[in-house]
């Protein structure tokens, strides 16, 4: 018995190292050493890391129609070509397979991950542009003004770890498809920024301007696969860990790149904004058994348990914006569900519609940072019995009064009738 237990514990921990295998690509090997502060985080958190470069000729991320990695990290901004079988369509089943990447460029952006971006929603611009702002830059800039400070965050905890230090950055700067419902503006420049050679003069309009420059872009694909693309691989490096943010305009407070960038991995990586399902029941009020039909304008409760993924540990969800629809093609119900706290139960009371056909009991919650939960459930609403209806229906009762009176004016008409007796007429004789 002590020996089935062991077992059971060694897979459940076999489990959880096996969803934490990431695999680093690196421009060279001199970029383990100058981000070390970032995979030492990683490291303390749990990931067992693979450091390879980026154009090894036997790099392999799938093996037997099973990917051997669940996350990668590619740090080699100016890579033309990955090794071995790794290229643009691998990475993209990749995406496809529930797989999640980060990526970290800079401004001399090599073909292949340009071709990434696209292939997500993001377009990095022309080689040599850096993102530029002539008002929002540190002292230690080199009078190109482009080690930029940024603050524009999205305003959601758990993408960004409820970081509000300044940021450094220097780097390509992006732009988005605003069509693209899934794409995430995580880090945007200011409202004085652009995207342009700072060697150059500027003789067209920018590739970016103002808010539209992003400087790290996210993508959370419809099966929750998650992508990072940040325009520097500057930001996770140890020098912008350690740095001051020195505006121009006096002061000087620590950088918030180590803390921003730990809130990225961990999203990215699905350790932080992630929910699931751990059951769901619905019954008729009074009830606990599930029925197999419900009858029209009987009163139904659906309950939900949905669990958060929070420092390693699953724990109750503490949403109260979660909504239940009941669907027969458009919903006939929409109901905000109650959250019953400690548990993670979602309850909804509600009505049956009084129209009889199939049913669905569907959720679907999507929010900017968290996992999108989506849920149906089939069940059939069958009309009332002959034996279930009203006797007396209430709107009816002037037909009832007609029908009755009707009937009363006949009894007296026809007792009138047969009991009327004309007097005869005498005759003019008499």
């Amino acid at each position: 018995m002590r020996v089935l237990c062991l077992l059971g514990v060694l897979c459940l921990a076999g489990l959880s190292v096996a969803d934490k295998k990431v695999l680093v690509l690196l421009e060279n090997l001199a970029v383990k050493e100058t981000h070390s502060i970032y995979f030492k985080n990683m490291a303390d958190a749990g990931f067992d890391l693979t450091f390879k470069v980026a154009d090894d000729a036997t790099l392999n991320i799938k093996k037997y129609g099973a990917f051997l990695y669940d996350h990668l990290v590619i740090f080699a901004p100016t890579v033309e070509e990955f090794g071995g079988n790794l290229n643009v369509e691998t990475l993209t089943d990749f995406i496809d397979g529930g797989g999640n990447i980060l990526i970290a460029g800079n401004s001399n952006l090599g073909e292949v991950l340009r071709e990434i971006a696209s292939e997500v929603g993001f377009e990095a611009d022309e080689e040599g542009t850096t993102v530029i702002d002539h008002l929002n830059y540190d002292t230690k800039d080199e009078g190109k003004h482009n080690l930029v400070i940024a603050k524009n965050l999205i305003k959601s905890d758990k993408i960004t770890g409820g970081v509000t230090a300044p940021l450094l950055y220097r780097g390509v700067g992006l732009l988005v498809d605003q069509e693209n419902p899934l794409v995430l503006e995580i880090l945007t420049g200011s409202t004085t920024s652009y995207s342009h050679n700072p060697d150059l003069p500027i003789k067209e309009f920018p590739h970016a301007v103002g808010k539209q420059t992003v400087l790290i872009a996210g993508l959370q694909a419809r099966n929750n696969a998650r992508v990072v693309f940040a325009g520097s691989l500057e930001f996770f490096s140890d020098e912008f860990f350690n740095s001051e943010v020195e505006p121009v305009s006096g002061g000087s407070v620590a950088a918030g790149n180590e803390d921003l960038a730990k809130a990225l991995t961990s999203w990215c990586f699905k350790q932080s904004g992630v929910l699931r399902v751990d059951s769901i029941t619905h019954h008729r009020k009074g009830e606990v058994e599930t029925p197999s039909f419900y009858t029209i304008k009987e009163e139904a409760v659906y309950t939900i348990v949905v669990k958060e993924y929070v420092n390693g540990e699953w724990v109750a969800f503490d949403g109260t914006d979660m909504q239940m629809d009941f669907v027969r093609i458009d919903p006939f119900v929409r109901v905000t569900m109650d959250n019953k706290g400690k548990t993670g139960e979602m309850v909804a009371n509600f009505k049956v519609p009084d129209t009889y056909g199939v049913y669905q009991f569907k959720v679907n919650y999507h929010r900017v940072g968290l996992t999108r939960l989506y849920t149906t459930n089939q069940i059939s609403v069958i009309p009332l019995r002959h034996d279930q209806y009203e006797r007396f229906i209430i709107s009816a009762y002037p037909y009832y009064a007609s029908a009755f009176s009707m009937m009363a004016g006949v009894c007296v008409f026809s007792m009138v009738f047969l009991h009327y007796k004309e007097e005869e007429v005498k005759k003019k004789a008499e």
